[in-house]
Parts: structure tokens; sequence; C-alpha cells
């Protein structure tokens, strides 16, 4: 195992002496701690004090492997344990399966990007906001494109209203405009995750803040202005200011996985006028002295508003049942091999 004096050459990479710590009460041995800058099929490629590695998630670190900026203990050549994360963005993974996906991890700032053209959209920003406010990081709204719409001050309003004190920025990478409101987030060693749609110049910005080209990117497309979809993964670099930016695929969906607390923050508003309906079960579809009711009569809340946060609701609801039905199910078949391994023993001692 390498020394302690070996390790602080992952300093620029964000180590310090809480991984130390953390790290002490798992590692061991011949084994070395690393970050994950990348995860490809299961295998992740990774950094230590000796470089780049590549090297596969081991035991049933297979079944939940670790994501970009994971830091993990690694031991003969395999990922072994994945050290307890500070902060980590956790959706329901695409597809019909009831099954969480971790999609960044120990990250200090998360800049949810968007931009003022065709992916300008409040209640899909309310969306990322609750997984941002859930994972423990500091949400940041990008405004993206800033110079494709003569009022950027427009959108930045709007953005604001829904952004419950969250700061906002017009940004446009390609013209420079901006770009100096990222300086406070962006120090030496702090790690920066970009999510957004695809197309909205995540690794536009990404290239422009590191001076050169270190990701792919597409070509704005002439019918809707939107850029191209070009990160097929998630990727943890290092500019040359120091910070660490995770980009990641363009979301096609995101349902946030267990976000209670990311809704409370999200839709505060709500809740402290929930608060003041005359009675407390109040469910805000036309019961008597309704507070929700009587600020979507005044204007002072937008519809829209209530009614995502509604839809957010339910799928937190369901998601619940689902994960419920499934642990009952895994009880279910737990109990039926008990009983045949029971049954095995016993016919076993009636031969004997």
């Amino acid at each position: 195992m390498r020394s302690s004096d070996d390790r602080v050459r992952l300093g620029p990479w964000g180590w310090d002496a809480q991984w130390e710590s953390e790290f002490q009460a798992r590692g061991g041995g011949t084994s070395e701690p690393a970050r994950v800058l990348s995860v490809d099929r299961g295998s992740c490629l990774l950094i230590t004090t000796a470089g780049e590695v590549r090297a596969p998630a081991a035991g049933r670190l297979r079944e939940a492997p670790p994501a970009a900026g994971d830091w993990v203990v690694l031991d003969g050549g395999a990922i072994q344990a994945i050290l307890p994360r500070r902060s980590r963005f956790v959706r329901q993974s695409s597809g019909a399966a009831t099954r969480r996906q971790v999609v960044a991890a120990n990250v200090d700032t998360v800049f949810l990007m968007t931009d003022v053209t065709a992916d300008f959209n409040l209640r899909r920003m309310e969306r990322y906001l609750v997984v941002a406010f859930e994972s423990g990081a500091r949400p940041v709204i990008l405004l993206g494109k800033s110079d494709l719409t003569a009022d950027p001050g427009a959108p930045l309003r709007e953005m604001e209203a829904v952004a419950q004190g969250v700061a906002v920025h017009a940004i446009s990478p390609l013209t420079a405009t901006g770009l100096e409101q990222l300086d406070p987030y962006m120090g030496p060693a702090r790690t920066v995750a970009l999510l957004g749609s695809s197309g909205v110049g995540k690794s536009t910005l990404i290239n422009v803040l590191a001076g050169r080209s270190l990701l792919a990117t597409g070509p704005v497309r002439e019918g809707d202005g939107r850029g191209r979809h070009t990160t097929t993964r998630r990727l943890l670099v290092r500019l040359p200011g120091g910070a660490l930016v995770i980009d990641t695929p363009g979301l096609r969906e995101l349902l946030p996985w267990d976000a209670l607390e990311g809704m409370h923050q999200t839709f505060d508003d709500l809740e402290i006028l929930a608060q003041e309906c005359r009675f407390s079960d109040c469910r805000h579809q036309g019961e008597p002295g309704c507070a929700v009711a009587a600020a979507l009569e005044s204007g002072e809340l937008d519809s829209s508003r209530l009614e995502n946060y509604r839809k957010l609701r339910r799928e937190q609801q369901f998601q619940a049942r689902r994960r419920d039905e499934q642990l009952e199910r895994a009880h279910r078949r737990e109990e039926r091999r008990l009983h045949r391994h029971y049954r095995k023993i016993m016919v076993d001692k009636r031969r004997r």
C-alpha cells in the first residue's frame, strides 16, 4: 500500500484529510485509493497516484457500480469498495425496472444548464432542482446561448421566479459572455457537475473554460437552433485552473429517486402556502379556505407550477409503492429459498 505522503499527489483531484480518514478505515495491505473519471460497460477509468488506470468493479459492486466522481478502494487490479459519498445525484434509471442510478458523486456545485431558446422550460428546471437539492451539492442555474435573444433579462427573471433563491446566470460560451460569473464555483480541486438536456452546450462550455477542445461538440440544428447531443458517457476532467468538471450525457428523462427533501426545497413556497389553508388535510381542490386556491386566483401562484408539483408527488408515491412491492417479492423469494433449504436438511436427516 502506498503511504499517505504518496497520496498527497491526489490533492489536485480533491483528496483531503477526510478522504484519507475514510480510506484508512477501509483500505489496507496492497490497496490504494483512486477517483473514478468515467465508467464504460462495467470498466472504470481511474486516476491514482501513479496516473490513469482502468479497472473493473468486483463482487457486488458489479450490480451497483461506482459513478464518475467516486473515490474507491483499488486492490488486486479491481475496485473493492466505494468510499462514503459526500453528495450524489440519484435518479430512477431509464426503462421499466424500478432501480436507482447514481449519475455523479462527490460534487461541490452542480450547474443545471438550459438555454434561452428551444430548451427553455421552467417545469423541467423544477425537476432538475429536486434532484440537485436532494444530492447535497450546491445548485446553480445556467442559461446558455444568451447571445441568441434580444432580451436575455426576460428568461433570467422567469427562471429566478422558480429558482427558490438559487443563483441564476445568463451566459454564452461562444461569445464568452458572463463566464466570469462562474469563477467563484471553479476553485482548485473543487468538483462541478453539469446536468441538462442534450444540446444545451455543456461540452462547449467545458471546452471554453479549458481553453482547448477536451470534449466533442456538435453543430446547432438549423430547424430549431438546438445543439446536437455528443456526450455519451459521464466524464470527469481537470481544467487548467485546477477545477474538476463532470460532463454528463443529456438526460432524456429525469425521474427523481426518493427525493422528499428535494421536493421540500424546490417547492418551499407551495408548502408554506399550504400551511395557511383552513384545513390541515386540504387537497387544494376546491375546499373552503384554501390558501393555494386563493394564490392561484390572485396570480401569485402559477397553475402549471402547482400541476408540476402534483405530478412529481404522484411519481414519488408510485415509485415508493414499486419499491415496497419489490422488497415484498424479494422477501417472499427468500422465504421460499429458506423453506426449500430446510426441507432438504430434513430429507437428508431421514435418509441417514
